[in-house]
């Protein structure tokens, strides 16, 4: 049986200026050195922003797969970095674009862990997340600049959510309204999935909350709950219109392509280590308070629940969960981000655990959480930086530089043994190509029937990865596809049995330049698929006004203060009174 104790005042909190400066310090020069360059997406998301900087109000890519549509991926932190590279650069751009982010996700857990512990523990949660594995690792290692941005929006929405359906603020409404949205513009996974992990715990907090002794009525919690998200869905719909028009009508039907994080994690430790262990860190070491606190305190157990769902998506193909609630869903995404998600989640009870230490352990506890918190950073950004996704060491300039005179552009190309490299090069050449990195927007059925990604990965793929790269050569006339680019010599063999011959060399001859006679130079593409112009007008516009209409609405001056309740019928001590951002 619990046993409520007087709640005595709390020590003081870390301030946020404090912790704003933490993040300053242990990420700023990681991005200055430019770290996530070397990252699996950081390269693809600069190839978006870039056709942005050229193509504003024109989503159609001609860069990859013969043209596709940028549509198939919400816009917003890619047409960021599109703007501030005007000023310096896509790839500092880029940098400043995560830091912003980075920022954001400290702010958006202080103020959503008020919702579940006290001020001290939000703080520390907080600052806890400045050293989050997963975070380093989306950040450094996978380069999800989508997923990175949104969460910290859905973070800093979601205590305004909580004031609108708990005590009916329209202020609140707006703002929380306004935040979903923009987090929406910023990527689909995180809207379509991710959103609920973090949206029902609060529902059910609205209706554990007990606030001088009152409760919120039923009527007015569905009401309230059903108005918000008529108001947000019809937002959504409209902001991200032209996303989904292109997913009714060119569905993700291909062959699913194999990717680690949905392995069993236990009968391939290789990726136990790098989607468990790396993101998170030492915070599996507070996995057994996480369970024990939050299934024994009645206002944390919604907060439990997400989080255990989370973690357990998150767990890829070591448990069934993933695939029995996601569906053919699980084939599509990929895991990390469910880590990601279940790690922001466990956060408030990482800050309850640690202010509990604190208190009892004082300057000891300080100093080993400290170690602990910075190992689990140090651990993600070691082994982004000695297991880089792009490990290659060399540079794509002549290969562009070959691409863009003699009108080799006029034909298009591939690439094998480029790795990642190849969105680089493709934000340096005006020739097109008939491979890429993002497989939603690919519509070629050389690419989409053999169940493999990148062509210049094809041996890595197996018998699927050949098969579609020998389709993709026996039907290069169609696509005026006249050079193929070698890096691994591995490939020669088939290539010269294709009817391919040599005809230069780059790089100190590392690098072959492969031709076929005969092949017309490429067609401008005229697919369906093709966004109409309206289309283009709305998806300029309305994903990055949604940005600006919420920092407009956040930043409307609100009178605020902390308020603490004593709260004896949840709390079973004093850092489980909750911290509250009240108008």
């Amino acid at each position: 049986m619990q046993r409520a104790e007087s709640i005595e005042s709390s020590p003081r909190p870390i301030p946020l200026s404090l912790i704003l400066l933490a993040a300053v310090v242990v990420h700023l020069p990681l991005l200055l050195m430019k770290l996530p360059l070397k990252s699996y997406d950081t390269n693809f998301h600069i190839l978006f922003a870039s056709h942005y900087v050229h193509h504003w109000f024109t989503p159609w890519n001609s860069k990859w797969y013969a043209g596709f549509s940028q549509t198939t991926y919400p816009p917003l932190p890619q047409q960021w970095v599109a703007l501030i590279s005007r000023i310096v650069g896509l790839d500092m751009a880029y940098m400043a674009v995560q830091f912003a982010a980075i920022l954001l996700l400290a702010l958006g857990v202080y103020r959503f862990s008020l919702l579940w512990v006290n001020v001290r523990a939000a703080s520390i949660a907080a600052l806890a997340s400045v050293f989050l594995g997963s975070e380093s690792f989306l950040v450094y290692s996978a380069g999800q600049l989508g997923t990175t941005s949104a969460a910290p929006i859905y973070l800093n929405a979601l205590p305004y959510l909580f004031e609108w359906i708990r005590h009916g603020k329209w202020q609140s409404f707006l703002k929380a309204s306004v935040l979903f949205t923009a987090a929406a513009a910023a990527h689909h996974a995180t809207l379509l999935f991710g959103s609920f992990f973090f949206a029902l715990p609060i529902l059910a907090l609205v209706l554990l909350d007990r606030e001088d002794g009152e409760t919120v009525s039923m009527p007015a919690f569905f009401a309230r709950t059903a108005i918000i998200a008529a108001v947000v869905g019809v937002a959504i719909a409209v902001v991200l219109l032209p996303f989904w028009i292109a997913l009714i009508h060119y569905p993700v039907t291909q062959t699913p392509i194999p990717h680690p994080s949905r392995a069993n994690y236990i009968l391939s430790p290789q990726w136990g280590i790098n989607y468990f262990i790396v993101p998170y860190g030492a915070l599996i070491l507070a996995l057994p308070f996480i369970f024990v606190r939050g299934a024994a305190v009645t206002r944390l157990r919604p907060l439990l629940l997400g989080f255990w769902v989370a973690f357990l998506v998150g767990l890829g193909g070591t448990t069934p969960v993933g695939r029995l609630l996601l569906g053919r869903a699980f084939e599509v995404l990929t895991m990390e981000r469910f880590s990601y998600w279940a790690t922001l989640l466990a956060l408030p009870f990482v800050g309850l655990l640690a202010s509990e230490l604190v208190d009892r352990f004082r300057m000891r506890a300080v100093a080993v959480l400290t170690v602990l918190a910075a190992f689990s950073c140090a651990l993600a950004v070691g082994w982004a930086t000695y297991r880089p996704a792009d490990a290659q060491d060399f540079k794509v300039d002549s290969v562009a530089s070959w691409l863009n005179r003699d009108g080799h552009d006029k034909y298009r190309y591939i690439t094998l043994g480029f790795g990642n490299k190849i969105a680089r090069l493709a934000t340096m050449t005006d020739a097109s190509s008939v491979d890429g990195e993002w497989n939603s927007g690919r519509m070629l059925p050389e690419l989409t029937r053999y169940g493999a990604g990148a062509l210049t990965s094809s041996k890595y793929f197996g018998k699927p990865g050949l098969d579609a790269l020998r389709a993709m050569l026996l039907h290069a006339d169609d696509y005026g596809l006249k050079w193929v680019f070698v890096r691994d010599p591995y490939y020669d063999p088939l290539l010269s049995f294709a009817g391919w011959r040599r005809v230069d060399d780059l790089e100190d001859k590392t690098i072959e330049v492969w031709s076929k006679d005969g092949v017309p130079p490429a067609m401008a593409a005229n697919a369906p698929q093709m966004p109409p112009h309206w289309q283009g007008i709305l998806w300029g516009t309305l994903p990055f006004g949604s940005s600006v209409l919420a920092i407009f609405v956040v930043l409307i001056p609100t009178k605020q203060r902390v308020e603490i309740r004593e709260e004896r019928s949840f709390a079973t001590d004093k850092n489980l009174v909750p911290g509250r951002l009240v108008s």
